[in-house]
């Protein structure tokens, strides 16, 4: 403002503690404030920072009234970023801007999201609201639930100690008026527990999802529902306690994150789900399909912001489920599965954000060459079909998983027959036995399972020459993930 900046825009969904904080800036700088927004129009603001005009509703108008008048003073619109597409009013702010300094005015634009046409960039500065730190954070909770303690004297307030530190990571990345909404509703039950976790993470998704091309996924599994890749889990277990550490900002070398290559069905996904479910953190899942968008610019834009979300969720895992599909090269789309890469590969190698990406992929054919270099995943792990030891486990888990006791099947002889079979594979094995059980008269046994072993076709043998030019490239190339 001191500057003489004329068009100012401020990114934040608090803007009640912004119109106070301009409004206290102008007394110091004996400079009138004003407010604007489509419900209660044009005024000076009160001493509370709020509106209270009844005219110029009209968002056009209201630029005009600014533009044709001599006043002077810092004139705030809230949520005017509907309104920037239109060509007077870009006109006007335009006109606005060039007199500023004349008429001492300024423009502030507030909203929880702003994107200045190219024709106005030029003459703005732009602030996002930075969110309260991690030791902030503690301090309000802590306010929180004294404030809540008093007005409930009825009844102990209990908060477990042994996921204080989650609860307070779940919530970084919010405003103070989004923690105090969602720990007030965490105390309904007079009490923060475990419990709470789970629709804490999902509150802060709905309030940063914006463009829906990040998925909170509900259904996330742990290791053990996961057969073999030990060396994989061996390798996330060194890292969980760091990744999960409450002294986040003292740390330097944050895990980044990991590809997991292999063939179809191998596991990859359940990995990824896992990883979340092991660490106790959301899982977001990146879909290239919901991103790309036919406008000039869209999709580059997209990409930013579901980057900036995922910032912003943490800690979590992203994934990104067959990397290669989303960022093979096309000549007939201008460019902009090269502008997508390059945002995400700048992202990977300079957030600073406790976001664990695994990125799994099927296709080493497709996969750009800059995605592999060191610095920006963690590793490169190749998931290779199981092997005997490892298909038994994973009949062991299937059966179980359907109350079914393993005990009461040949497992060595039934995994000695399926060499070759994916971890899908074998599920279906199971699956398609349970129909041969006519109905639910006839439980499934030995013999069932050898048969639709018999009748399966696996990926090992339709795509026997694909499968082997993965594994030749992974040899040298990777880590094996079992």
């Amino acid at each position: 403002i001191k500057s003489r900046v004329p068009i100012i825009t401020i990114e934040t969904r608090d803007e009640k503690d912004i119109l106070l904080l301009i409004n206290d800036l102008g007394k110091s700088m004996r400079k009138q404030v004003y407010g604007w927004d489509v419900i209660r129009g044009f005024s000076l603001l009160d001493n509370t920072g709020d509106i209270n005009g009844t005219n110029l509703l009209e968002p056009t108008e209201v630029l005009f009234n600014i533009f044709n008048t001599s006043l002077t003073g810092i004139f705030i619109l809230l949520d005017y970023h509907p309104y920037l597409q239109n060509d007077r009013n870009i006109r006007l702010l335009k006109e606005i801007a060039s007199n500023a300094e004349r008429f001492k005015q300024t423009i502030i634009l507030v909203s929880a999201q702003i994107e200045l046409p190219n024709e106005i960039k030029h003459l703005s500065a732009q602030f996002a609201i930075s969110h309260p730190d991690r030791d902030k954070v503690k301090q309000f909770i802590f306010q929180l639930v004294k404030q809540w303690q008093r007005e409930h004297l009825s009844q102990k307030v209990k908060v477990d100690e042994n996921i204080l530190d989650v609860f307070i990571n779940n919530l970084r990345g919010l405003s103070f008026s989004e923690i105090k909404r969602i720990t007030y509703n965490a105390l309904i039950d007079h009490a923060i527990t475990a419990e709470d976790i789970p629709g804490i993470a999902k509150a802060k998704y709905n309030l940063l999802n914006k463009d829906n091309v990040l998925y909170y996924e509900h259904d996330t599994s742990t290791f053990a529902e996961v057969g073999g890749l030990n060396n994989f889990k061996g390798w996330l277990e060194k890292r969980k306690q760091v990744f999960l550490s409450s002294t986040k900002e003292k740390i330097i070398d944050i895990p980044k994150g990991v590809l997991l290559l292999g063939v179809q069905g191998s596991g990859k996904s359940l990995a990824a789900k896992a990883v979340a479910g092991t660490w106790g953190v959301p899982l977001l899942r990146l879909d290239f399909g919901t991103l790309y968008n036919k406008y000039y610019g869209e999709t580059e834009r997209k990409i930013r912001e579901a980057l900036k979300m995922a910032d912003r969720m943490a800690p979590c895992v992203l994934w990104i489920d067959e990397i290669e599909k989303g960022l093979a090269s096309d000549t007939s789309d201008s460019g902009t599965s090269k502008r997508v890469l390059g945002t995400l590969l700048t992202w990977m190698s300079e957030r600073k954000s406790f976001v664990f990406l695994v990125a799994t992929a099927n296709d080493i054919q497709n996969l750009p060459p800059e995605l592999l270099r060191k610095g920006r995943m963690d590793e490169i792990f190749f998931v290779d079909l199981p092997d005997q030891r490892i298909r038994k486990i994973i009949f062991e888990i299937h059966l179980k998983k359907r109350e079914l006791d393993p005990a009461n099947f040949e497992l060595d002889l039934i995994s000695n027959e399926c060499d070759g079979f994916s971890g899908s594979e074998i599920e279906q094995v199971i699956v398609s036995g349970f129909y041969s059980t006519v109905g639910g008269y006839m439980k499934l046994n030995t013999e069932m399972i050898l048969d639709e072993i018999k009748k399966t076709k696996p990926l090992s043998v339709v795509m026997a020459e694909n499968i082997n030019m993965m594994r030749e490239w992974a040899n040298d190339r990777t880590v094996p993930a079992n």
